[in-house]
């Protein structure tokens, strides 16, 4: 409603709710969960540094990572992002037919190659055994990163990545099922990269997108 007003419509909440009923619109629904996160292992668990201080500020002071999974014709695919806790900008993120080790690991190189942050970086995620594995700890701690994993269990620990994913499966592109992962690696590209950063205005963040955030954070 924000944007409707901005652009000089008069709208409340209700008669939103009436006009799309009108038209025959309603907000998509949610599917039906399938598990991302194995915690049976043996792998050494981080405490939960960030203690669920989503507060918008700084870029590159907070990542936020996480797995979720969509639906294709030839079964489940797992994407893997990274999220910038301070901005509300993905700014990392893999698609992949398999919730492997080198998903996360590419979705963290890509946020580190784009990003270049300082050392002393706060990165926290679930305590999966992608995050807890070894090669993973060991990105982390060459690029001087601070490890911190979230509570058994509780994934309003990492929230903020949980309201994305539930964004992303709401509004992406795409009434139909994909054929295969590599239309919803088009897909994820379009809805993350045209939509969700650059265009979708965010509460948090006085209502403006998160790119849009950044250049006011610079200027």
């Amino acid at each position: 409603m924000k944007a409707l007003r901005e652009a000089g419509r008069h709208v409340s909440r209700k008669r939103v709710v009436r006009l799309m009923a009108a038209d025959g619109l309603r907000s998509r629904l949610g599917r039906r969960f399938v598990r991302t996160t194995d915690s049976r292992h043996t792998n050494r668990i981080a405490p939960n540094v960030l203690k669920r201080d989503f507060e918008v500020g700084k870029a590159n002071k907070v990542w936020a990572s996480d797995i979720t999974y969509l639906l294709t014709k030839r079964g489940w695919v797992y994407l893997a992002v990274v999220l910038d806790i301070g901005t509300r900008q993905v700014v990392g993120w893999d698609v992949s037919p398999t919730m492997e080790q080198d998903l996360v690991l590419r979705a963290l190189g890509n946020a580190i190659v784009e990003r270049r942050p300082a050392p002393g970086l706060i990165h926290h995620s679930d305590r999966g055994v992608q995050y807890t594995a070894d090669a993973y700890r060991a990105q982390l701690n060459h690029h001087g990163m601070t490890c911190s994993m979230s509570r058994k269990g509780d994934c309003w620990d990492n929230a903020v990545v949980e309201s994305f994913f539930g964004c992303l499966k709401r509004e992406m592109a795409g009434d139909d099922v994909a054929d295969d992962w590599r239309e919803v690696d088009r897909r994820v590209f379009a809805y993350i990269a045209g939509h969700y950063n650059s265009r979708r205005r965010h509460s948090a963040l006085g209502y403006v997108s998160p790119n849009a955030y950044e250049e006011m954070l610079a200027a």
